[in-house]
């Protein structure tokens, strides 16, 4: 070290007692050499130095994993998140999509070929994107009131397509779902310049799989018709394809509206007439293939398709 030759350079003597120093060496104390070198090294073994002690931990271990494992696990959760939403948002592009192609078509009846195509093509990726695979482990979802907004079954095109009358057309077609009573009503209401009135099935269904129920009507139900708040006579109607103009005979038809009114007052007054279904044909089932709380698309007997808007829902607003 740089610092031991410093301390060399003044070496320190002893000094031997002889006679002629004998009475120095009695009143004076013996002087000892020094090492400076041992006493620098004694100084340096009262150093007190710490202590360090290293132990191996796995991720399993009390204090959790180290900071890259952290890292790389909230990395996982980081992605996972963003695909979730991804998907999510890719869902409602969908819906939207779906609620696009459905306006105009009178609930499928005048769809085009290729309109109907596009439909099923979105139906199908929604359905692979289902949000709720046991629907029916969901009920809460399946209940209130659902607006049909296409349909691929025949069976109703000739309602859809035929007129009661020039002025009374199909207004809207909904199936309300109780979960907890575990029933059904499906209702037809027509509506004309004076009033609306309805035509309904009340029915049971028992679930029957995660995603099937099989539904047995019981009552059919003919409202009364309801006078309508605001009476608008049309410029025109059609009969038998040809237009015809009501102006100028808007006049009479005033008066006529005043007397249907006061008899469609009247009529609004009575009970609905109710009737039993014949219990051989009044069973059906629906599988729900796709829902969550604006949507629903069901698959029933032949492979028709319904798709049913949750009343309130935005998509019933293109």
């Amino acid at each position: 070290m740089a610092t031991v030759p410093l301390f060399t350079q003044f070496p320190c003597k002893t000094i031997v007692p002889t006679s002629s120093n004998s009475k120095l060496q009695s009143k004076s104390p013996t002087l000892m050499s020094v090492n400076p070198i041992n006493r620098r090294s004694e100084a340096r073994t009262a150093v007190h130095r710490p202590e360090f002690k290293v132990r191996a931990t796995d991720v399993n271990d009390e204090w959790g994993p180290d900071a890259s494992e952290r890292g790389s696990n909230v990395s996982v959760a980081e992605k996972e998140a963003e695909e979730a939403i991804e998907s999510v948002e890719e869902t409602e592009r969908l819906k939207r999509s779906l609620a696009d192609s459905l306006y105009g078509t009178d609930r499928g009846l005048s769809a085009s070929s290729e309109t109907r195509a596009e439909i099923s093509e979105l139906i199908t990726q929604l359905e692979s994107k289902n949000p709720n695979p046991a629907p029916n482990e969901a009920l809460f979802l399946l209940s209130g009131k659902w607006i049909l907004a296409y349909t691929s079954f025949v069976g109703l095109f000739p309602l859809l397509s035929r007129r009661i009358s020039p002025l009374v057309k199909v207004d809207e077609i909904s199936q309300t779902i109780d979960s907890d009573s575990f029933t059904v009503q499906n209702s037809v209401r027509f509506a004309g310049p004076l009033a609306t009135t309805s035509f309904s099935t009340n029915a049971k269904f028992e679930v029957q799989s995660p995603k099937r129920v099989q539904i047995k009507f019981e009552q059919g139900v003919i409202g009364t018709p309801q006078l309508t708040d605001s009476i608008e006579i049309p410029e025109s109607v059609e009969v038998l394809g040809q237009k015809i103009d009501l102006n100028p005979i808007r006049g009479l038809l005033t008066s006529v509206q005043d007397t249907a009114s006061s008899v469609a007052r009247t009529i609004s007054s009575q009970p609905p007439l109710k009737f039993s279904l014949p219990a051989d044909r009044a069973q059906s089932w629906l599988l729900t293939t796709y829902l969550d709380k604006d949507l629903r698309i069901s698959r029933g007997d032949g492979g028709s398709i319904f798709v049913l808007f949750k009343e309130g829902s935005s998509l019933l607003n293109p």
